[in-house]
Order: C-alpha cells, then structure tokens, then sequence
C-alpha cells in the first residue's frame, strides 16, 4: 500500500501545471502583503499578529492551501461529475436560508455568522453551478442549440443568481454573467451576447439620454441585422438611414411647431393654439413607435415567404428591447435599492457625489494616480497609510496596489491573472473529456468577471457592488472559495491520465 501510494502520489505531482501553481502562489503573496500595507498604520502589528487582518489573512491562506492540497492529493477527480447535483442543491437550499438565518453587512443579508467566523454562501456557489453546469453539458448527446438543452442550462444559471439578488447582493450575481463566455465555446450562437450588450446599452441609453432616443437605436441596429443577414445592405442605406436621420429630428421639430410664437390675427391664433395642442399631445415617442409597429407586419411577411427564422427572431429581439426600454424605470426606481441606484447615477455622470457615493471612487483614482509609474514603494503610500480609501483591504486593494507599486505594479498584477486564465484555458483545452474542459471555463471566466468589475469600479468604469479581487483581497470566504476553484481545476484535470487513484 505504501508503495502504491508513493507512485500515486509521484504519478500526481507530474501532472500538475506547477507554473499555475506558483502564479496562484505569487498572487497570494502579493494580496498577503497588501493587505498589510493597506492596515499597517490602522493596526501597527506585525504582519503575522493574528489579531490584525494581514494575521487573520494569513491564517486563512493556510487553512484554504491545507484544503487545496486535500482536494488533489485526498479525492478521486471523477467524484465530482456524481456528486454536482447534491453539491449544486445543498448550496442553493444554503443561498435561500441565509435571507432568512444569516446576518446583514452593508444591506446585505447574504452572510452566516458563526461566533468570529463568517461565511457568504454566494462565493460557494460559484463553485457548485461550474460543477453543474460541468455535469449537464458534458452529457451524451447534450446540444446547447436545442431549446431544452438550453432552458435546463439557463435554469442552472439562473437559479442560484436571482436568489443572490433576493439578497442584494448584487456584486456577485453579476459574475454568472461570465458563463456566457463559456456557453459561446460550448456552441452558443454570438447572437446572445450581443443581445446581452444591446440590453446593457438600451438600459444606459434610457437613463442618461430618453426611451426615444434607445428606441431609435435599437430600430436602426434591428434593421441593419436584419439588411445584413438578408443581403440587403443597399436597402438599409437608402431607407432606414434615411428614415432614422429623419426621426433624429422629430422631437426638435415637434418642439418647434408646439414652440412656435402665435400669429398677429387673433383668429388665426385661435385655430393656431388649438392645433399646436393637438400637436403637443403627440410625442415624438408614440410617432416612432407607431411606424415600427405598422412596419413589422411587412417585415415579417417578407421573412416569412423567403423562409428567413434569422428576421422574425431579430423582429422578437426587438420586441423585448422595447419593453426592456419601458421597464427601465421600474427597474431602477423600484427594484434596484437607493444605495445602488446613487452609484449608478454617479459612475454614469447624471450625479455627482464626491463627498458620498462617490468618495470611495475618487479617492481610490487619487491613490491609483499618485502612484504614477513606478510608485511610493511599499508602505509608503499616503492615501494607504492614513486612511483615505475606505475598504483597502478588501474591494479596494487595488488602488494600494497602485499607489505603492505604480503603474509597474499594477501591470503585472493584472499579467498575472492573464497568465492564470490562459493556464487553467490551456489546460481545459487540452483535456479529452468534456467535464474537465467545461469546469476549467466556468473558473476562468468567474476570474474574470472579478477581475474586469473589481479593478473596473477602483478606476471609476464599473459601479462600485462590493466584489472582492481573487487571492488579494481580505477575505476567508472569498480566499478559500478561490483556492477550492483551483485545486478542483487541478484535480479534474487528472480525470485524462492514466493513473491509478483507488
């Protein structure tokens, strides 16, 4: 037994990407001492006084590396295809008792308090719907392109995403917006993330310009979609150009006759006024509506006898785009809550608050400037050591990254999750079976997600939602949560060779 235990161990330790490892390492390491560096005046310890946050971080390194190293060397890698399903509805049912048992941070009731421990069941979560959505796809016969195929997929995204909505916990629902990077090498058509960003942009549209002007917008994209797959390009350019351009003015000139000064004769102004109401009754709104409404039947029918599906779904598409216009307002005044509506407001420019929404902002930008190229050096930046940005430690360690190492710095933080991703791809590309592949995605674009929001929002391009920055960031749910990830991407990745693990 011993002797099979050395070659087992010695057959594991050769197929494991050490370059990922040490780069994972690297990563701690760098988090680790940032974490001090963003506390060391608040806290003057030692970096390993375990009352302070760099002490605590380290002692959560430890238990996530002792947990790391269980899974590669401890499980068998094909256990986990049985058991997503049970993993999957075990923490879902946990996401739903945390609204109810859990305690709230920040206005968010997403967390479980266990004397001086805490634990977020959205981080886990992550982590149970990759091995699921690993478990349905890598299935005999499975076809994302197939409505049923599809629906279950989606089901399993979504389930556990609006649950931590329910939870206002609004950060983390957004990183399952990443698995659509993974369903598109999986075979989804580009179609749906392209839908996804003309919803992102009707939603922008809306709030900072009018639902005309998003309506317009999305007349002229629906009908160059349409010319394009039709072959029918000419035809854009000498109708709809014209007839966008042409609605472009409606509302100045609806504004002009309704504006227009009243005529000298008293009964012509009479019959001028009772026009000019008539016409101030109109909006600009229900005119372009009206037309695109009295288009889509020839539209359709067009489609129809040519058999093009390609047009009645682009006509759909438009459709849902036009309702996603008119439910703008209920959305961002009735679902989302104040404190996220003030930073969406603020990020988009229609407020400014720079002494409240917007401080953390502006004083993360401050130190992430003042850094210039290659920084203060370490503990020696300002903004860190007194204290001006709130939560260095966890959602903005970004910005001591910044400060302190400069513009070197940074750049090779965010090298260093490159490298991460393009390893744990590599490796999935690599692997002959579907699981191994699909799961290795699903990481790398949770990663991503983290990694495009969490330093977005430090530099003022994405609403502040409170999402950590994997490895560097303070955090045990977070820390182990991430290391659980990578040692499962290791561990799967043994389900290809051939070594004997029983």
């Amino acid at each position: 037994m011993r002797i099979a235990g050395g070659y087992r161990s010695r057959g594991i330790l050769k197929t494991i990407d050490w370059s990922l490892v040490f780069c994972w390492l690297i990563l701690i390491l760098i988090g680790w001492a940032n974490i001090y560096a963003s506390v060391h005046a608040s806290e003057p310890a030692s970096i390993f006084d375990f009352d302070s946050r760099s002490g605590k971080q380290f002692v959560w390194m430890s238990t996530a590396l002792v947990i790391a190293v269980f899974i590669l060397f401890v499980i068998p890698p094909r256990i986990y295809e049985s058991a997503a399903l049970p993993i999957y509805v075990f923490v879902v049912a946990l996401l739903v008792a945390v609204i109810f048992l859990g305690i709230e941070v920040k206005g968010s009731r997403s967390w479980f308090e266990f004397g001086p421990v805490r634990f977020q069941p959205a981080e886990i979560s992550k982590i149970s719907t990759s091995l699921m959505l690993a478990a349905v796809m890598s299935q005999l016969g499975y076809r994302i392109g197939r409505w049923k195929d599809f629906l279950i997929t989606a089901a399993i995204i979504l389930i556990p995403m609006m649950i931590i909505v329910g939870q206002s916990e609004t950060g983390s629902a957004l990183v399952y917006v990443g698995f659509i990077f993974m369903l598109y090498r999986e075979g989804l058509s580009g179609w749906l993330i392209f839908m996804v960003g003309m919803a992102i942009l009707l939603f922008i549209l809306t709030l900072t310009a009018s639902p005309y002007v998003a309506v317009l917008v999305l007349a002229g994209v629906a009908s160059l979609c349409i010319c394009l797959y039709s072959g029918r390009f000419r035809w854009w350019l000498i109708i709809c150009v014209p007839a966008i351009i042409l609605f472009a003015f409606v509302p100045d000139i609806m504004e002009a006759i309704t504006g227009a000064a009243a005529p000298a004769d008293p009964a012509l102004a009479e019959g001028s006024a009772e026009g000019t109401s008539l016409i101030s009754k109109i909006k600009p709104l229900y005119i372009l509506l009206g037309v695109i409404i009295l288009t889509i039947p020839f539209v359709a029918y067009q489609a129809f006898r040519e058999r093009n599906t390609f047009t009645h779904l682009a006509i759909i598409s438009a459709l849902a785009g036009i309702v996603l216009v008119f439910s703008v307002n209920f959305l961002f005044n009735d679902v989302l809550q104040d404190h996220q509506r003030k930073r969406i407001e603020v990020l988009l420019g229609m407020k400014e608050d720079p002494s409240g929404v917007g401080y953390n902002v502006n004083q993360s930008m401050i130190a992430i400037g003042s850094g210039g190229f290659s920084g203060k050096g370490y503990l020696n930046g300002t903004q860190t050591t007194y204290g001006f940005v709130p939560e260095q430690s966890t959602d903005f360690i970004f910005c001591t990254i910044g400060e302190e190492w400069g513009f070197i710095g940074c750049t090779f933080v965010i090298l260093l999750y490159v490298f991460l991703m393009w390893k744990i791809i590599k490796d999935a590309e690599r692997s002959r079976e579907a699981f191994t592949r699909i799961y290795g995605y699903c990481v790398a674009c949770c990663i991503f997600m983290h990694l495009f929001i969490n330093i977005g929002m430090t530099i003022g391009l994405t609403p502040v939602t409170g999402i950590t920055l994997p490895f560097l960031s303070y955090g045990g749910s977070s820390m182990v949560t991430n290391m659980i990830a990578i040692g499962l991407v290791l561990n799967v990745k043994m389900r290809h060779k051939n070594l004997n693990f029983m």
